[in-house]
């Protein structure tokens, strides 16, 4: 009995000593596949994973880029489907969103976005540089003759300036005070109110420019001409647009009889895509008329991007901005502080013959526009 005691004991201690062994080398082995595998999804993994997805982005980036830097060239049909116009306007701007695609293209070994985003890049470069190289220069007769202490209107050279004052909200006095200030010779005003152009002449715009022709085809807002010299041969609308009233009038700048137009052509925006492109048609059949040399100002609704824009022109008419090469006048919106100023939709369009410079834009209170300036010579 004792021995078989004994005997018993001895196997209950055998089999106590061997089980812990087995799970100690079991826990060990875990342990040691368990810190294998961490390396493999923390450090592995997720930078391959954050490579790949800003390699994605780069390509959708570039690709963007060319879409709507290209959608420049569409034809102005296409140009009337909803929303183009909004893009088109925001042309030059793609070329930072190329530049963008490029920089993340070139460290995330890219060939294929930074070959998109350089295409890019191209056409924007190549269609936007003439903004910043002269094709004609304004003479040094003709900038001599705009900084005089006053405008003289017996010459063939003036100051103008286009400005929408936003449905008769802008700052009165400040117009005037832009008009003394930069001898301001011809004015083109849009949106203007019978309550606006009485504070315009509280404000004593007839003090520098006494002639005055305002015509509106709903009654209620209006586009006017202001000119130092008389305005001859005056009529409501030039243009007969389906837009608004485009009134215009005859200078006689040097013994060159040149008719003025204020332009406003409808807004692209929802409901209005076809009327946009048939207001800037309408526009587009003066080049037809030999029997005036034309100057038109005003609020275009569109940018030297958007296809009916460079159709009105044709081969006859050019823009000053572009002209001139002293850069971009954007001049719209001024009033929307989480956007830029962004969009080139007022201009200065002037005849065969012609040319332009000084072109700047000027912010006054009240308006959504920036007014546009140049100096002209027309002789």
């Amino acid at each position: 009995m004792a021995q078989s005691r004994n005997t018993t004991r001895g196997t209950t201690t055998k089999g106590k000593s061997a089980r812990p062994q087995t799970t100690r080398s079991q826990s060990k082995s875990a342990q040691r596949n368990k810190s294998y595998s961490r390396p493999v999804s923390q450090s592995a993994l997720k930078p391959h994973e954050r490579h790949h997805f800003f390699g994605t982005l780069t390509l959708l980036l570039a690709m963007t880029a060319l879409i709507c830097t290209a959608a420049r060239a569409l034809p102005s049909d296409i140009q009337t489907w909803p929303f183009i116009p909004i893009v088109v306007s925001a042309t030059p701007w793609f070329t930072l969103l190329a530049l963008l695609a490029l920089l993340l293209a070139m460290p995330l070994r890219r060939p294929l976005a930074a070959l998109i985003a350089v295409a890019a890049l191209g056409l924007n470069v190549y269609w936007q540089y003439p903004f910043f190289f002269p094709t004609n220069s304004l003479s040094q007769d003709a900038q001599n003759a705009v900084a005089t202490a006053e405008a003289h209107t017996a010459d063939a050279y003036a100051r103008v300036m286009t400005f929408n004052v936003y449905k008769g909200q802008a700052d009165a006095r400040s117009i005037v005070n832009l008009v003394r200030d930069q001898r301001v010779e011809v004015l083109a005003l849009q949106e203007t109110t019978d309550d606006f152009v009485k504070q315009l002449n509280e404000a004593g715009i007839e003090h520098y420019l006494p002639y005055a022709h305002v015509s509106s085809s709903d009654g209620v807002y209006g586009n006017g001409l202001w000119s130092a010299a008389p305005l001859k041969d005056v009529v409501d609308d030039e243009v007969n647009s389906s837009a608004s009233f485009m009134p215009s009038g005859t200078v006689d700048m040097g013994g060159n009889q040149i008719r003025f137009v204020s332009v406003h052509t409808t807004a692209p925006v929802t409901g209005y895509w076809g009327q946009w492109k048939r207001s800037l048609d309408e526009l587009g059949l003066m080049r037809s008329h030999t029997d005036a040399r034309y100057i038109f100002m005003g609020d275009f609704n569109a940018t030297y991007d958007h296809t009916p824009f460079r159709e009105f022109l044709g081969n006859r008419f050019v823009d000053a901005a572009h002209q001139s090469g002293h850069g971009f006048t954007f001049s719209w919106p001024t009033n929307r502080s989480y956007l830029p100023t962004f969009a080139g939709i007022d201009h200065v369009v002037l005849d065969t013959g012609m040319t332009a410079g000084q072109c700047q834009i000027a912010k006054i209170a009240g308006s959504d526009h920036a007014a546009l300036l140049a100096t002209i010579s027309v002789g």
